[in-house]
């Protein structure tokens, strides 16, 4: 019975020439990814990490008047909760956040040994 299904069903490959495919599927990722990730949002001008950083450390609790803490917590927080990706991306994000010539306003209090 399953084999007639399989064989009522019409053949929905189609015959494509593998540079011409590989060049489409390419700048589709690479044009996905530029929009998603690289460039920052024009609402609030923060890239999805640095939002997700941002949403950790309210989550935390953490704002301007509370004690500081250390980045490995909410780089740890961040990675679990919101990017399931590795922990090196987050470091070098949170620490571009507290640095006055990469943003316009820093939005973390750099302290210690800090980047």
């Amino acid at each position: 019975m399953d084999e007639e299904k399989i064989e009522s069903q019409p053949e929905r490959f189609e015959d494509m020439e593998i540079l011409d495919e590989m060049k489409n599927s390419y700048l589709n990722y690479a044009m996905s990814v530029i929009v998603a990730r690289a460039l920052p949002d024009a609402r609030d001008g923060l890239k999805p990490s640095q939002r997700r950083i941002l949403v950790a450390m309210n989550d935390l609790n953490l704002g301007p008047r509370s004690k500081h803490r250390k980045c490995a917590k909410i780089v740890g927080d961040t990675s679990g909760n919101y990017h399931p990706h590795g922990d090196q991306a987050t470091y070098g994000t949170l620490v571009r956040l507290g640095q006055d010539w990469n943003m316009r306003v820093p939005l973390v209090d750099p302290q210690g040994n800090f980047g």
